[in-house]
């Protein structure tokens, strides 16, 4: 379909921001079983690390780059300019697709009071959406006979998309489960749920130009993100000038199929 660039443990999709909204649509419109993954830094060291989460992301049926880094280093690596699809944009322009095609989407993750800040402003602002269903599942595990009735409901629901918020990297693993059993898209936006609903502000323009919208939510949150971003952030640079440093003769980097 389209082609994959290697990044480091993941492989990206080559692929505009207006083909992806186009493809996802085509997908929900015939009710395809399938999900989109949206990558950045945290998640590409992620999947160096864990190979659960490397196969759920490696085997999504799109694969786009949520981080400026990880769209700057498909031009670093490979010499292709790259888009960044990030899913705080996605999700609205999803949303604005849906409420033109009169779409109906399903709602899963995040808490309920984030869920109904988000069904409020999705009513106010996509009239025409149909909001097919809406689950807040439990923080902790999820007993099979549970995750089954989610699942059952979201496919009763008649839902094309759905949108799921359960943090990275547990959507992914969610999404990579249980996608072939869903008879719609599944998109996983993480935190983007509490954004669209206006509950959390994003960062200024200028940060997303130059990617430094992570520093924003640092600042938000600095307890909690201080370790992804400060870590990660390092040992992704560390990971990217790696395999610009072993590229193979072709001038592509040698493939990272392994977990260290």
């Amino acid at each position: 379909m389209y082609e994959k660039l290697q990044i480091i443990s993941l492989g990206i999709h080559h692929v505009s921001y207006s083909d992806t909204l186009d493809k996802v649509m085509e997908w929900g419109a015939k009710h395809t079983p399938s999900y989109v993954c949206f990558a950045n830094a945290h998640s590409t060291v992620e999947a160096h690390k864990d190979k659960l989460f490397f196969d759920a992301l490696n085997q999504a049926s799109l694969v786009v780059p949520d981080g400026k880094s990880v769209a700057i280093a498909a031009w670093m690596l490979h010499g292709k300019k790259q888009e960044r699809i990030a899913g705080m944009d996605f999700m609205p322009s999803l949303l604005e697709r849906a409420n033109e095609n009169r779409s109906s989407i399903f709602l899963y993750g995040s808490t309920p009071e984030i869920m109904g800040r988000l069904e409020g402003k999705i009513k106010m602002l996509y009239p025409d959406i149909q909001i097919a269903g809406m689950i807040s599942p439990p923080f902790g595990p999820v007993s099979e006979e549970e995750l089954c009735g989610h699942i059952k409901q979201i496919n009763q629901s008649g839902a094309q998309f759905a949108l799921i918020s359960l943090g990275c990297p547990k959507q992914e693993k969610w999404m990579a489960a249980n996608s072939s059993k869903i008879q719609g898209v599944l998109l996983g936006v993480g935190g983007a749920f509490p954004v669209v609903a206006g509950m959390q502000s994003r960062s200024p323009l200028w940060m997303q130009k130059y990617g430094l919208e992570w520093t924003h939510r640092l600042m938000l949150e600095p307890r909690r993100m201080f370790k992804r971003y400060f870590y990660n952030n390092i040992y992704f640079l560390y990971l990217l000038f790696k395999a610009m440093i072993t590229k193979k003769p072709d001038g592509k980097p040698t493939a990272s199929t392994t977990i260290p």
